[in-house]
């Protein structure tokens, strides 16, 4: 064999590579925008209310949050091309049984698996992009990674709703496993495998705390404003996740090589980092869950009608990140994850006026406002957040950067749910003007911020649809608008803190973008 034939397979197996991973990306999204569209399905079948629903989600984000540091360790350890294939295999054979769950309870239990795996196989194909490609060829890889995320994001709603009104709403769960045997079948036996040499392993107390704290946080946020947050159990909840994020700190800082390097923290440019996808799990991803039920309930939508109409928000994800990474050529990573956040506030805040029963076209361009502006610091996240460390510690910044994406995503969806929750609650209040208990208040609150608006309609006949659509209409845009305020100040925290450094180089000053 000539060298030339040689290096033509070696690139056609790259690319083979680069297209299983960017396909098992393909299916992380879905894991995302299929069960939101589903949820009412999934409410009626089980004739349970929105808020019980909402661990059909939180399940998958945080079990996925939780573990994925330790996979990222577990990667450079034994491998990225074993921990891939494992959580490959792993999230299709799940894939192929959580639609046939005869209940929630065993629903949540298949997608905490489900998201388990979803972060074996992240860490390991992430880790492989890094040792399968270098410079810029690794900056287009992430970049490619970035829009197959986007464009899972793009088609997710509208394939689960054309499934879920011909299959029903099981039918979903299934694309996963399609998917998951093309990447088995071509892309996995040729993976070259790596391993980071001095990696010692999984740290068993540092995930335990870190799960700890991530759950005790997030069933306080979910379960204060049905209790109340001067409920013992809620106060017992936050103080203990406070104990055990203590308790994370101090085992790391123990362990001779951390899961997760604390040190990092200390530098600016590594914070801003990580700042970017809280910003766009505010902006985007809430929006993107929590869409779905308002145009269902309040809207009077059918689910195909939400997946259409969520592709104005949706479809930019597949193209603009692309554009961004382009961009960077003449305009610092920093300035157009700013630009992009402003736009996605702006588009945040323009959506906050648009009362319920609108036409339906009032919604368009909004949502395409923030699909574009979320679409900038998109593609740029993954690349920034691999730079910051060498090489072979790949596994352990893509965990890093994985965890505080998906866990900010998982903690953003539900303080959006308790924020929307508590205001209509409030605006209830104000309505009933005392006239019912708390329970009922309670209850009442519950499924109206869920956007069951007929089932409100039927706990309280005596208020009226329109002042019911009225409360939730406020909360609604109050909502919003505290979407679009993070986004704002995040864009100023990109500015600060990624904005291209100029250092001294024997006598001339060179400038060093992020």
């Amino acid at each position: 064999m000539s060298v030339q034939t040689a290096a033509r397979q070696g690139s056609a197996d790259k690319l083979l590579v680069l297209a299983a991973v960017c396909f098992a990306g393909l299916t992380m999204p879905l894991s995302f925008t299929a069960p939101s569209v589903a949820l009412p399905a999934i409410g009626r079948n089980f004739n349970v209310s929105p808020a019980e629903l909402g661990w059909v989600m939180n399940a998958f984000i945080l079990a996925f949050g939780s573990t994925v540091m330790a996979a990222g360790a577990l990667a450079d350890r034994y491998g990225r091309k074993r921990i891939f294939a494992i959580g490959m295999t792993a999230f299709t054979a799940i894939s192929a049984v959580v639609g046939y769950a005869p209940n929630l309870l065993a629903l949540e239990l298949l997608r905490a698996l489900q998201g388990i795996a979803a972060a074996l196989t992240m860490a390991g194909a992430a880790a492989s992009l890094a040792h399968e490609f270098d410079g810029e060829a690794r900056t287009r890889a992430y970049g490619l990674l970035g829009t197959s995320f986007g464009v899972g994001l793009a088609l997710g709603p509208v394939w689960a709703g054309f499934l879920i009104e011909t299959f029903g709403w099981r039918s979903v769960f299934l694309t996963g496993v399609a998917i998951g045997l093309l990447v088995l079948a071509f892309g996995v036996p040729r993976m070259s495998e790596s391993r980071d040499p001095d990696a010692i392993g999984v740290d068993p107390w540092g995930t335990v705390t870190f799960t700890a704290t991530l759950l005790l946080f997030t069933f306080a946020i979910m379960e204060g404003p049905l209790r109340g947050w001067s409920d013992p159990w809620i106060i017992a909840m936050l103080a203990g996740a406070a104990l055990m994020l203590g308790l994370f700190v101090l085992v790391e800082k123990l362990q001779r090589r951390p899961m997760l390097d604390l040190g990092l923290f200390t530098y600016p440019r590594f914070l801003g980092a990580q700042a970017l996808p809280l910003a766009t799990a505010f902006g985007f991803v809430v929006p993107l869950v929590i869409l779905p039920a308002r145009f269902i309930g309040a809207e009077g939508m059918t689910e195909i009608e939400v997946g259409l109409m969520l592709l104005p928000l949706c479809l930019p994800i597949a193209i603009v990140p692309l554009l961004g990474a382009v961009l960077t050529r003449w305009i610092p990573a920093a300035t157009l994850a700013a630009i992009g956040l402003t736009l996605a506030a702006a588009g945040l805040a323009w959506f906050a006026m648009i009362a319920p029963g609108a036409p339906r076209t009032a919604f368009i361009l909004p949502l395409a406002l923030i699909g574009i502006g979320s679409g900038l610091p998109w593609g740029l996240m993954d690349a920034l957040a691999v730079s910051v460390v060498p090489k072979e510690r790949a596994g352990m910044a893509t965990g890093i950067f994985t965890t505080v994406r998906v866990a900010g995503e998982a903690l953003a969806l539900t303080a959006t749910s308790a924020v929307l929750m508590g205001l209509t609650r409030t605006g209830l209040g104000h309505l009933a003007s005392g006239a019912r208990g708390e329970a009922h208040l309670t209850t009442l609150a519950n499924e109206l911020a869920g956007g069951g608006l007929a089932q409100a309609a039927m706990l309280a006949p005596d208020l009226g649809r329109a002042a019911l659509l009225l409360v939730y209409g406020d909360a609604y845009r109050t909502t919003l608008f505290v979407l679009a305020a993070v986004n704002l100040a995040t864009a100023g925290i990109a500015l600060a803190t990624l904005r291209p450094r100029r250092v001294v180089n024997a006598g001339t000053h060179q400038a060093c973008q992020a």
